[in-house]
């Protein structure tokens, strides 16, 4: 009997007693720095590590992740191959092209900015659906229909945005522009860290108004992502358009 061990490759097997003939596929292995760099790429690419933001350092990564700095070090490197981070001396930051978006609120009406932040949105995000409507592919679709069906109606205000950032940071992929994604993201960032934002949806004086604003919304995004599955830019546009306006309507007429 030879010694020598089989490949690993595909290897047919012919049994003598059989007329079947079994083919066995190779296995793969996914390690541990392939499981790293997803993770960090999926906190990249829903924005919450926005362009220009910088990735935690090795220590802090290996210990979050419980592996070793090697791991860490491996998956921070093929997300440098990639182009999805880049080393400023010995620091790691998500790639940027743009300078960063200035995003504040002027003077004390914060229902005045959130009427600006809408008109930011709508001429960002309108184009952008557009554009993902007519160039989205199976996988990209697959990933919009998946968030669109988490919605639920009742869910806690802090878990909706941030569904409402993965299902829109999705439909900017889809959009298969990386200038107008990374600008988008931009202004998306600064609107999750905005304090006036904030304040009007996480007060309990507007805890209805803001349950009624998610109930609307949830079959809003559905019709979103229906609309781009369907590859039709200007339905999914209207489409857009109303749940912009439908939610700025609810936060000025009913929050407080």
């Amino acid at each position: 009997m030879s010694s020598e061990t089989a490949p690993a490759s595909s290897h047919t097997v012919t049994s003598s007693t059989t007329s079947s003939t079994v083919t066995f596929e190779p296995i793969g292995r996914e390690t541990l720095s392939g499981r790293i760099r997803e993770a960090l790429y999926e906190r990249i690419s829903t924005g919450e590590l926005e362009p220009g933001a910088r990735i935690p350092s090795e220590r802090t990564l290996s210990e979050q992740f419980r592996v070793a700095r090697t791991s860490v070090r491996e998956a921070i490197q093929g997300l440098v191959s990639l182009g999805v981070i880049e080393r400023r001396g010995n620091r790691a930051y998500v790639t940027e092209r743009l300078p960063d978006v200035v995003v504040e609120a002027n003077g004390d009406d914060p229902k005045a900015f959130v009427r600006q932040l809408f008109e930011t949105r709508r001429a960002l995000e309108l184009p952008i659906i557009a554009l993902a409507a007519e160039r989205a592919d199976g996988e990209e679709l697959a990933e919009i229909n998946e968030i669109a069906a988490l919605f639920q109606p009742g869910m806690d205000i802090a878990e909706f945005r941030a569904l409402d950032r993965r299902f829109h940071a999705a439909i900017a992929r889809a959009a298969g522009n990386p200038l107008l994604v990374e600008l988008y993201g931009k202004v998306l960032a600064h609107l999750f860290r905005s304090e006036e934002f904030d304040g009007l949806l996480s007060a309990s004086r507007n805890s209805d108004a803001v349950g009624g604003i998610v109930a609307d919304a949830v079959e809003r995004h559905l019709a979103i992502a229906r609309a781009i599955a369907a590859h039709d830019p200007q339905d999914a546009v209207d489409e857009g358009d109303r749940h912009l306006r439908s939610v700025e309507r609810s936060m000025l007429d009913s929050l407080t």
